[in-house]
């Protein structure tokens, strides 16, 4: 028997080539006073205990086997240069290294380091047999991977082929932060590796909290890494310590896998609509690029709804496309179906790509055959911006586009169609715009000393139905724009900053199937023009920490008096008023089909409080006047009276985490309140939240808004809160949303259990509630899947 007292050695050529690094072994065992017979054995001794994980047992190139998030396989050459070791080399060491000629062993003791292809072993003991090439690590091992990743056992047995092996007490902690506990682990193939007994959590496990937020138990799991899934039997989710949910047999991807086919997370509720309702999505994997989500929605009351997405990254570019299909009759409030069975579906469907460094295209397609599907199931986010341009709430819009930006010009070529879901709107009123061009230009030197902005518009817009009268055709018309704007800056030494422009615009309009008693066919010219300055001079004062900016602003503008041609539908400029945005612009009509014209100055004043700490407050006060009333302005707009209406305007955020707003106009001769927006936005440690009002006199189709908007969240404890949102109809009286819900959070689970009521009439549907459980798992299911979301770009 032979022994040496801490010993250590390293080699750094490939480990398969064994009689070509016996010369090397042959001189550190010199230097270590071992013989050659003696440094050979514990040579071999070291490639198996390289290769050894607690619960793994991989070789080199692999992942070790417990660890169920396999990474990508490095060179060992690689891997091994980040530990000094080169060429496959492998090194060891321990307080005792001992060679038992007797029973054929070699015994490492005492603090046993081993390091091979970037993996370090750390042992209390290992033995290892000579005859049968088996390696038997103990007394707490722990296997750290190249990756970081940290595995231990308390005890591990390896076959001399290094495929087999089991490790007792096994546990690891994967990449982000996975814990994994099982009493055996074992290896039967490189890629088939068994747990049993075994527990699963993302949630942090230590001393002081002992008990994971949630877990799975389960009797066996079962690691396949060809197919990169997990299977576990007769497993148990537990959520803090309380087992809640048994499933015999399911199977979960890879966490280590940042894609991979499977079920996701359902979506559970009941309502007074659909009953209880179930929401299974599937995640199908294409390609890296490629993948299809088929969500059945199962109800109790009424037919089920399949839902499918599928999304494709391009080199190019990206498209999603979400639908939904059910074949049923309709149906109300509570459930009660009437009528024919029919096809009912939806699509909501977006894609934008790059044809070279400048020029983009597009599409939008989002049409209903049911106007109220996405309120009978509940579909997510119906109602987002997808495309080029962004319709109201509750209108879809189907659009194909092109663009085209540099730093100095923009062009753009759209289709567009919508359709109305209100109860209000009559689809065949909705013009189809084909083709919306605008352009724009602007160029990269002075003008006279100024900057020069050129615009040009064209659109074509054709409708069945007149949005007036149901009983005659709708106005095709054409329109093309053409309008430059210059301005110029004079800064003086006082402060004063003078701002003269001038601006001009022509349209031509070719209009068909005009009513009586004009003529069918017409074609209109106009030109404008104004001319103007703007006129700011901002003081200042300092008062301890805070600084006080007053600026009072004048802008006069002349232009000649306008007349709207009656032949000339308004189509753009419908719904529009004065307010703190739009005080200052020198035509506030937002569209082509009204013009602001006359003489007008518009006069205000802004005072500013900026305070060290970044906290601000900022009011504007300001009003219109024109020489003579515009009949041509809508009533409603504030600015068709010789003295306009007064508008004000506040906000700031005088206390941290705490932003304010306001905008009223007040009625030029009575002060009345004809439009005004207050709200706030909280943003505190437990607490965040937005709340708005809105009060106006009579909106475009006449009636009285008052309306009333909140959401918030409010944690009472550090895991523990509720959630609030609602929207009420003050004209009306109805809540046209209530919702109430109880949350809990933590850095592994959010679970929400949410009631929602909704009093307003929508046709066939009246009021309804709904009660919804959220769950997300943290690195289970869908918790990083958002519906509507295009793939990241790999």
């Amino acid at each position: 028997m032979t022994l040496v007292s801490r010993v250590g050695f390293g080699l750094t050529r490939a480990v398969s080539d064994l009689p070509s690094v016996f010369g090397a072994a042959r001189s550190a065992a010199r230097r270590l006073g071992l013989c050659a017979h003696s440094a050979r054995v514990a040579m071999l001794a070291g490639v198996a205990l390289m290769a050894l994980a607690p619960a793994a047992f991989a070789a080199p190139s692999e992942k070790p086997l417990p660890a169920l998030t396999p990474a990508p396989a490095k060179p060992p050459a690689a891997a091994a240069a980040n530990d000094g070791l080169s060429g496959g080399g492998f090194y060891i060491e321990a307080d005792t290294l001992t060679q038992d000629d007797a029973n054929h062993t070699v015994i490492a003791e005492g603090h046993v380091v081993a390091r091979y292809g970037g993996r370090t072993l750390k042992a209390g003991k290992v033995i290892y047999d000579r005859d049968s090439g088996v390696v038997n690590a103990s007394e707490g091992v722990t296997m750290i991977n190249p990756d970081g990743t940290a595995e231990f056992s308390q005890s591990a047995v390896l076959d001399k082929a290094m495929s087999q092996g089991v490790a007792i007490a096994f546990s690891t902690r994967l990449q982000g932060n996975i814990s994994v506990a099982a009493a055996t682990a074992v290896r039967r193939s490189p890629d088939w590796n068994e747990l049993n007994e075994v527990i699963y959590t993302p949630c942090p496990v230590c001393a002081k909290n002992p008990t994971p937020t949630w877990s799975f138990r389960a009797r066996k799991a079962v690691e396949d890494k060809k197919r990169q899934i997990v299977f576990f039997r007769d497993a148990i989710l537990v959520v803090k310590g309380i087992p809640v949910f048994y499933i015999p047999v399911f199977w979960q991807v890879d966490p280590a896998v940042d894609r991979k086919s499977g079920f996701l997370l359902p979506t559970v509720g009941v309502s007074t609509m659909r009953g209880f309702s179930w929401e299974q999505p599937y995640l199908q994997i294409i390609s890296r690029s490629e993948d299809l989500v088929i969500s059945p929605q199962v109800n109790s009351k009424v037919n089920p709804l399949l839902n499918v997405e599928w999304r494709k990254r391009f080199y190019s570019g990206a498209v999603d496309i979400r639908a939904g299909y059910t074949y049923d009759r309709d149906f109300d409030s509570h459930g009660n179906r009437f009528g024919d069975l029919t096809s009912r579906s939806y699509i909501l469907a977006k894609g934008l790509f790059a044809i070279d460094e400048h020029w983009r295209w597009g599409f939008t397609a989002e049409r209903v055959s049911d106007p109220l599907i996405f309120d009978k199931y509940q579909i997510a986010e119906p109602f987002v911006e997808r495309g080029l341009y962004a319709a109201d709430d509750r209108r879809l819009t189907s659009q194909l586009f092109t663009t085209r930006q540099d730093a100095n010009s923009y062009i753009s070529v759209a289709a567009i169609s919508v359709q109305g879901l209100r109860t209000t709107d009559v689809n065949a009123t909705f013009p189809t715009i084909a083709p919306l061009i605008e352009a724009h230009f602007e160029p990269p030197t002075p003008i006279l000393g100024g900057r020069l902005r050129l615009d040009g518009s064209a659109v074509v817009l054709s409708r069945d139905e007149s949005p007036t009268d149901p009983t005659l055709p709708g106005i095709n018309s054409r329109r093309g724009t053409f309008q430059a704007d210059w301005r110029r800056t004079f800064i003086f030494s006082n402060g004063l900053r003078i701002d003269p422009f001038l601006q001009g615009r022509v349209d031509y309009y070719n209009l068909t199937r005009l009513p009586a008693p004009y003529a069918s066919n017409a074609s209109v010219a106009r030109g404008f023009g104004t001319a103007g300055f703007d006129v700011t001079w901002p003081f200042f004062k300092r008062v301890g920490p805070v600084t006080y900016v007053l600026t009072p602003v004048a802008q006069l503008a002349i232009s000649p008096n306008t007349q709207q041609d009656p032949r000339i539908p308004i189509e753009d400029s419908v719904d529009f008023e004065l307010d703190s945005t739009n005080l200052f612009q020198v035509n506030k009509s937002p569209g082509f089909d009204l013009y602001e014209g006359g003489q007008r100055v518009n006069l205000g004043a802004r005072a500013t409080a900026i305070f060290d700490d970044g906290r601000r407050f900022t009011v504007l006060a300001g009003r219109s006047f024109r020489l003579k009333n515009d009949p041509a302005l809508p009533a409603r707009s504030g600015i068709a009276t010789a003295a306009s209406d007064w508008v004000f305007a506040a906000e700031g955020n005088v206390v941290k985490g705490l932003d304010l707003f306001g905008r009223v106009r007040l009625d030029s001769g009575n002060f009345s309140v004809n439009r005004l927006e207050v709200g706030a936005d909280v943003s505190w440690s437990r607490f965040n939240g937005t709340l708005r009002y809105l009060q106006e006199a009579q909106d475009a189709s006449g009636a009285v808004i008052k309306d009333l908007d909140f959401h918030g969240a409010f944690f009472v404890t550090k895991h523990w809160g509720v959630t609030v949102a609602g929207a009420r109809d003050f004209a009306t009286g109805d809540w046209r949303q209530r919702e109430f819900g109880i949350v809990y959070k933590d850095d592994c689970v959010q679970v929400e259990v949410v009631y929602d009521r909704n009093d307003t009439v929508n046709s066939t549907l009246g009021p309804t509630s709904s009660i919804a459980v959220r769950l997300t798992l943290a690195t289970f299911g869908n918790s990083g899947y958002r519906p509507g979301t295009l793939m990241p770009s790999r």
